[in-house]
């Protein structure tokens, strides 16, 4: 295992969950985390208020918000991509209220801990990294 002592306490505990998942079992449990992604405030615009991240060959738009010191992240991912959604609607529960800083400190491979290198081709990790990296420097941004 690596080392994921930085997780906030909630990524924390899904990470655990994973951890424990044998197999399919893990793509299950992204299946189900791509069915819980809520879907968009109605005030917020894919198209004018969200960022795609273009390192991800499946089209992921993203929008990130600083309320009382915490973060909280919107994504809007296709149904047709569940690997992908499951993973962004993680890190937006995994990652909801937390602080800048502490979005920051989330290791870039915290997905080792969760089993998911073993279930996914290295084409899906890059893009769950690229997620990551992506939400961290708007986290970054915000702390400017």
């Amino acid at each position: 295992m690596s080392d994921n002592g930085n997780l906030p306490g909630r990524l924390q505990e899904i990470v655990e969950e994973f951890s424990w998942a044998e197999g399919r079992e893990k793509l299950e449990l992204l299946l189900d985390y791509s069915e819980k992604m809520p879907a968009l405030p109605e005030w917020l615009d894919r198209d004018s208020d969200m960022e795609q991240i273009h390192e991800c060959m499946t089209p992921v738009f993203v929008h990130a918000e600083l309320e009382n010191g915490g973060m909280h992240y919107f994504f809007d991912v296709p149904p047709e991509s569940p690997t992908v959604r499951g993973y962004a609607s993680i890190l937006g529960t995994g990652l909801d209220g937390v602080s800048p800083e502490e979005v920051l400190q989330v290791p870039s491979n915290f997905y080792v801990d969760m089993g998911l290198h073993k279930v996914l081709t290295t084409q899906r990790l890059n893009g769950i990294g690229a997620i990551l990296a992506h939400i961290k420097r708007l986290a970054a941004q915000k702390l400017a």
